[in-house]
């Protein structure tokens, strides 16, 4: 017995011994890489972020907004498209009043034109470029959404949602795009939707529009990846902002209404944080949403007949509360 008990306290000394010796060093040894990894990374994002010329639409609200924060804090040099010229030096006017002592700041640059006139957008185009000479990140953000059923919708509110978020910036892309390929270097950003994965009920506009956006956003990556250039887009889900009180309705008016889900939904200024890094580690897509959209937009691929049904009862759901 005493034999037995010798060896049992020989062994655990031995495996006290490895892991002193072995486990422990390994351990601290591996958060010390994976810090320095991250630091590295921070590094390079600050580095590819600061003095790079940012192109953001619709920045006088909602994420476009808080992205303009986040990247001027980055030490940006910013080009701030939106439909209100009083709205865009009063956020000009606040950026330039924030105190940032670790970078150098720049006082944005302001362009008025309306995304969903494709004619105005080439002019813009030439007008950023004349002012700044080049942009390194596009950060296509504007948007308009929709609610309404498809048998009530008139095609002239299809229109004006592909107009605003789907044919405005492909224009500015396009507009843009010779100048990155000569440069052979520009990073161009598309704030999608979950919904440009998978299609909800009452959203019909909206989710067409998203799905062209990733469609054109995934070829373009694939063309231009020869000239250097990047190619990010990202997919939230419910965002706080006033989406969905400026939604339009199958007659073209404006929804008015903050739904519950956007209500409840993260903030702009955490999702900017998300575009910020996103950009500044070069990824290639993003998706932000809680666990039901992203597990939707996976049981859309794997079962497709179990994803319909779901969404054939959601629409059923909705038109009940509706009393229609």
């Amino acid at each position: 017995l005493s034999s037995c008990g010798s060896r049992k306290t020989v062994q655990k000394g031995k495996l006290m011994d490895f892991t002193s010796t072995v486990i422990i060093p390994l351990l601290f040894g591996s958060l010390g890489i994976f810090a320095l990894f991250r630091l590295l990374q921070w590094m390079r994002m600050r580095a590819y972020l600061q003095e790079a010329v940012v192109v953001i639409t619709g920045a006088t609200s909602g994420l476009g907004k808080e992205c303009a924060k986040a990247f001027h804090a980055a030490g940006s040099k910013l080009v701030l498209c939106g439909r209100d010229s009083e709205k865009l030096k009063e956020l000009v006017q606040e950026l330039c009043a924030v105190k940032n002592h670790r970078k150098n700041t720049h006082k944005p640059h302001t362009v008025v034109f309306d995304l969903s006139d494709t004619k105005t957008v080439v002019n813009a185009a030439e007008e950023i470029l004349k002012a700044l000479g080049h942009v390194d990140i596009l950060i296509n953000n504007a948007g308009i959404s929709f609610r309404g059923t498809i048998v009530d919708t008139g095609l002239d509110v299809d229109k004006k949602v592909m107009e605003t978020n789907y044919f405005g910036p492909i224009a500015l892309t396009k507009a843009l795009l010779p100048s990155m390929i000569k440069r052979r270097q520009g990073h161009i950003v598309a704030i999608s939707s979950v919904q440009g994965k998978i299609s909800i009920p009452f959203r019909s506009a909206y989710a067409a529009s998203k799905h062209a956006t990733q469609a054109f956003f995934d070829c373009l990556r694939a063309e231009v990846e020869q000239y250097d250039i990047e190619v990010t887009v990202v997919s939230p889900g419910y965002i706080q902002t006033n989406l969905s009180l400026n939604a339009v309705t199958a007659d073209g008016s404006r929804y008015g209404v903050m739904d519950k889900t956007t209500a409840q939904g993260q903030t702009a200024a955490e999702m900017a944080q998300v575009v910020l890094n996103a950009v500044g580690q070069k990824k290639k897509e993003v998706l932000v949403a809680g666990l039901t959209p992203c597990l939707a937009v996976y049981l859309r691929n794997l079962c497709p007949r179990l994803f319909f049904t779901l969404m054939a009862s959601r629409a059923k759901k909705e038109r009940k509360a509706k009393g229609s």
